[in-house]
């Protein structure tokens, strides 16, 4: 399979690009200097040139300078440029699209009704993916979880808790979407080949919180954190989609 990736350096691009490598793929990456996204022609002719099996829309920014152009504005031509392409389309959403309005666990019957900021650029994003390509695969995610840690995943949120405060204090109210990198990737890359279209939820958190999940890493992990309780934050964000069949937590970690 040749793939074309965008946002190839994030937590969720690096991780997807290193295991279409492990698994003999042909990968090409997106670099926005040399292609700019502003430049709808250049875009299509570079389309045009890999000619991938598939383009993985991870990239996004939540810099308010840049991110309806980056999160809607891009996200629109290239769900067009692939349809007339007839390339397959995997366009990476979030369970943000959801507002604290609302309680999870979502389902695909659940109106996603984010009003501002990312969660909302990421609900009009599917919007108008959905419109400009029917046969766009359009996959929800949660938080990730990455060992190694490094950008926006759970893991380096941690990490940074520790840092400043001197303790983890983990909500006992809030039940994240969330899944580790890998098994979030290997979904990507068998829907992107099995999948019809629409829209997904890849999530594998079933029942934990917050401070059962920090809990259990420390344990699995040798962290040696100090991890506490809280009441601070509430907020059910957990989705379900048994299509997914994505690996619960509990076959990485020891979660009682």
């Amino acid at each position: 399979m040749r793939a074309l990736v965008t946002g190839a350096s994030g937590t969720i691009g690096s991780g997807l690009c290193s295991l279409l490598k492990l698994q003999g793929h042909d990968i090409f990456t997106w670099d926005r200097i040399q292609i700019p996204i502003d430049d709808y022609y250049k875009m299509e002719n570079f389309v045009k040139l890999i000619r991938p099996d598939v383009l993985f829309h991870i990239a996004y920014t939540q810099d308010p300078n840049q991110s309806w152009f980056v999160n809607y504005e891009w996200s629109s031509e290239l769900a067009w440029i692939t349809h007339i392409l007839h390339i397959r389309f995997v366009f990476i959403s979030t369970n943000l699209v959801f507002s604290h309005r609302q309680q999870g666990p979502f389902t695909l019957h659940s109106v996603p009704d984010a009003f501002e900021g990312y969660g909302f650029e990421k609900r009009k994003s599917e919007e108008r993916v959905s419109s400009q390509n029917p046969e766009a695969i359009i996959a929800r995610l949660g938080w990730q979880i990455r060992i190694d840690g490094g950008g926006n995943n759970m893991i380096e949120y941690f990490r940074k808790r520790m840092a400043d405060d001197g303790v983890i204090r983990a909500s006992i109210r809030w039940y994240p979407a969330c899944s580790f990198v890998e098994d979030a990737c290997s979904k990507l890359i068998e829907m992107a080949t099995i999948f019809p279209s629409g829209i997904c939820m890849l999530d594998s958190n079933e029942k934990w919180n917050l401070f059962e999940i920090a809990s259990a890493l420390n344990e699995q992990f040798h962290f040696n954190w100090k991890i506490e309780p809280s009441e601070e934050y509430g907020w059910d964000s957990r989705m379900i989609d048994e299509r997914m069949n994505m690996p619960s937590l509990r076959e990485s970690l020891p979660l009682s």
